[in-house]
């Protein structure tokens, strides 16, 4: 155990009673380095909860300011480096929530850095579309940026134990791992339905550049139709009555919120590789559950293996964000429709992998893959090891 996971649970932060985040510690050891920390994420995902306990840690006097406020947007809109310095006062941090929502919040954050260094200063937001290009130019080299999803798996794994998570699974495949849904049992369908309605698409439908609110209901509905199926922009403009520019924006903007995200294609060395294919994700198998209203058990669908993938995907995707690590991922396919789930490569380490909710189901690796990539490391995901896949990285 760190000195770190140590002092965290002398301070009370005892499994049993709060989910212990695994960014936790990244970001409690960038503190005083001379940059902001800088937290986007879906709504609900748990940052503000997150930053106070990093508060706590750190043991020193602090002042949040919650950017929903209108008198703290004014204040931090029309700052000067004088009046920010009488306003913090001898608070060491100043910890500034829903950063999104202040203009120019970039400029008053380079303002806070450049001119009073003493203090270290922590922004979060809900999503990093406006607070991303607001930061991108002012921030340059003044900024550690941290994304935080959903609860991942290694993450329920410690506070439940590894046995009684492995027994969750179906549910999250089915509800997903926001904490209000991990921490809710009953409220599961209702919650999520409110994420999904009022949370997660409220950043996106105040932006000028979404004009059709029911066009994005479309096309998420859509994508959540089409779910571990490599997806078309035409195909998709096709069955929304929209052009393939128009879905290619709101893709991106969805992506830019947390909602969803692109699997590329991988190719190197074969000639009949899909070059310019995608598949489409969701970080959180609930909320693509929730688009298209179907909470039905595993047992009873038919979209299982769709799901399993997704669910996999994303949880892999969760385990490098949280743990800083670097890693490039695809899917892999060739006009010839032989194809591999997942593709990862980072550290000269080259990753493939099949994911099959059967363990039973026979599956072997396409020979075209094998002598491309003699050097991948070939796995077989089910039910019965997927557990390895998730926390292999601690």
């Amino acid at each position: 155990m760190t000195q770190l996971q140590n002092k965290y649970n002398k301070n009370g932060m005892h499994s049993q009673k709060i989910i212990s985040r695994d960014l936790i510690t990244r970001i409690h050891d960038r503190l005083f380095l001379g940059k902001a920390l800088i937290l986007l994420g879906p709504r609900q995902s748990g940052k503000t909860t997150m930053i106070k306990e990093v508060l706590r840690i750190a043991d020193v006097k602090y002042l949040t300011l919650n950017a929903d406020e209108p008198d703290v947007r004014d204040l931090l809109q029309e700052a000067t480096s004088t009046r920010l310095r009488t306003f913090i006062g001898n608070n060491k941090i100043v910890f500034i929530d829903e950063a999104q929502r202040i203009a120019n919040i970039g400029l008053t954050l380079k303002l806070l850095i450049d001119e009073i260094p003493d203090i270290q200063v922590i922004a979060t937001g809900s999503s990093s579309l406006e607070l991303n290009s607001s930061i991108a130019e002012p921030l340059t080299g003044r900024k550690f940026q941290f994304n935080l999803l959903p609860l991942s798996f290694s993450e329920l794994a410690s506070y439940h134990g590894l046995l009684k998570e492995r027994r969750f699974l179906e549910h999250r495949m089915v509800y997903g791992s926001y904490p209000d849904i991990v921490t809710s049992t009953g409220q599961e369908e209702e919650l999520l339905r409110l994420l999904a309605d009022s949370y997660l698409f409220k950043d996106l439908l105040n932006l000028e550049g979404i004009k059709k609110p029911a066009l994005l209901e479309k096309i998420v509905k859509a994508l959540a139709l089409q779910l571990g199926s490599e997806v078309s922009f035409q195909e998709i403009g096709r069955l929304v009555g929209a052009d393939s520019h128009t879905v290619e924006r709101y893709i991106d903007l969805l992506e830019k919120a947390f909602v969803l995200f692109r699997l590329p294609s991988y190719n190197r060395n074969v000639r009949n590789e899909i070059k310019k294919g995608r598949k489409i994700y969701f970080f959180d198998n609930g909320i693509r559950n929730a688009m298209i209203g179907n909470f039905l058990p595993v047992n009873k669908r038919t979209d299982t293996g769709a799901l399993w993938e997704n669910y996999l995907v994303s949880e892999r995707f969760k385990i490098l964000a949280n743990k800083g690590i670097n890693a490039a991922s695809y899917f892999w396919r060739t006009s010839q429709q032989q194809e591999i789930d997942y593709i990862e490569e980072q550290n000269q380490m080259f990753l493939a992998c099949e994911f099959k909710w059967n363990p039973t189901k026979k599956k072997s690796f396409p020979a075209t893959f094998q002598r491309a990539y003699p050097e991948a490391d070939l796995r077989l995901i089910t039910p019965e090891d997927y557990d390895q896949f998730l926390t292999e990285f601690e």
